[in-house]
């Protein structure tokens, strides 16, 4: 059943969830979802996601949209609404290594994640035959020179609404970044803010930690220092080798990143200032 996702942020006050749900109510909405969060009941910051069928109401999106906004202006909202039945594209950015890639290709082709994967872009042609034999259009872009690179991935990315970093080991510069605010998910393989950088593993068995993680985070100017999505860690010990590290981190980084992936196409993240509020 087709449904509407709501997203509003604004100043706490008393009264928004009541004009809210009352508009939605008198338009014929049946809402089957509704989270919320205040960072303070006195002048805080308040967050909702709310879900509602489409099927019934009274109004069109483009009417909808219009008359909503007297209630956001009077809260003074900043506010989304999306379409479950609006299938978004998504563009995948790759290297060499394939495991977070193959999930989220995985997942796409089972109806997990709701997505149309307009394309794979890499630096590399390794993986080639594993994304064309799936029907997916893969493109080599080499990174020798990043201000080619990026207007030729740029050029390609035009109608794409989400970009995924599965692994994809070159820096992005800001001015790509700023492209797609919010709208590029990236997995470092560290538990963040530990670790960043290069070689993390490395860095994680030089300490001898006890716990190594993931990170998936929306992708910023500064370096592993964007609005962190989703985290997972697994314990380890002196007796395992920066090898066995690494194989371990990858079965993390690759469910952490497919469910960023999803939590962001279904709208269920907000992001705050350098934070994000996360409606599960």
């Amino acid at each position: 059943m087709s449904t509407a996702r709501l997203l509003i942020s604004c100043p706490d006050r008393p009264g928004i969830v009541a004009a809210v749900t009352g508009f939605l109510f008198s338009h014929g909405a049946n809402i089957t979802e509704l989270d919320q969060h205040s960072t303070d009941p006195q002048n805080g910051t308040f967050f909702m996601r709310l879900v509602f069928q489409i099927e019934g109401f009274a109004l069109s999106r483009e009417g909808l949209e219009k008359a909503f906004q007297e209630i956001a202006s009077r809260f003074s909202m900043s506010w989304t609404i999306s379409y479950s039945d609006d299938i978004r594209n998504m563009a995948i950015l790759v290297s060499r290594e394939d495991h977070a890639l193959l999930e989220l290709l995985w997942r796409v082709k089972r109806s997990e994640i709701k997505a149309r994967v307009a394309m794979v872009i890499s630096n590399h042609e390794d993986l080639r035959q594993d994304v064309e034999q799936l029907g997916i259009p893969f493109n080599f872009v080499p990174s020798s020179d990043r201000q080619a690179s990026e207007r030729s991935m740029l050029q390609l990315l035009e109608n794409v609404d989400l970009v995924v970093l599965a692994r994809y080991m070159r820096l992005l510069s800001p001015e790509f970044v700023d492209a797609f605010p919010n709208r590029i998910i990236n997995i470092h393989h560290s538990f963040l803010p530990s670790f960043a950088g290069a070689n993390p593993y490395r860095q994680a068995y030089q300490r001898g930690v006890k716990l190594i993680g993931a990170t998936a985070h929306y992708v910023t100017a500064g370096l592993d220092s964007g609005p962190i999505v989703e985290q997972d860690v697994i314990r380890v010990s002196h007796r395992h080798s920066v090898n066995e590290m690494v194989e371990l981190g990858r079965d993390i980084e690759k469910q952490v990143l497919a469910r960023a992936v999803k939590w962001h196409l279904e709208d269920r993240i907000i992001v705050f200032q350098n934070k994000t509020v996360v409606f599960l």
